[in-house]
């Protein structure tokens, strides 16, 4: 029983230390100055070409920012030099900060049914 609830303490303490940090994801948010296209709250795009991307399941914004990092593969990378040139600032790791924050934000996307 005791081991159990050591692996059971042991596995929670990982999570937590690989689990997003939504302050630094905001923080970085303003560092990539991201509102600029996508606007205010990440949900006001400037034109409407540029996404609306709060409330966006933060696992496909981590897999789209990360896409913009690839290169030289357009069947795993996006081809866009604007969001490449953004992404290219950022570790994995802020990637999922920064996604994570912009999923736990309200955003007016519609699921059709």
């Amino acid at each position: 029983m005791k081991r159990i609830l050591l692996a059971i303490a042991t596995a929670s303490i990982a999570m937590t230390a690989q689990a997003a940090d939504l302050k630094k994801g905001q923080e970085l948010l303003v560092k990539g100055n991201c509102a600029a296209c996508h606007g205010e709250g990440m949900n006001k795009p400037v034109t409407p070409e540029y996404p609306k991307l709060a409330g966006q399941h933060a696992d496909y914004l981590y897999a789209a920012l990360k896409a913009y990092k690839v290169t030289n593969n357009p069947n795993i990378g996006r081809n866009n030099a604007i969001m490449a040139g953004q992404v290219a600032q950022f570790s994995d790791k802020e990637l999922k900060d920064m996604a994570a924050y912009i999923a736990s934000l309200p955003g007016t996307l519609v699921m059709k049914k």
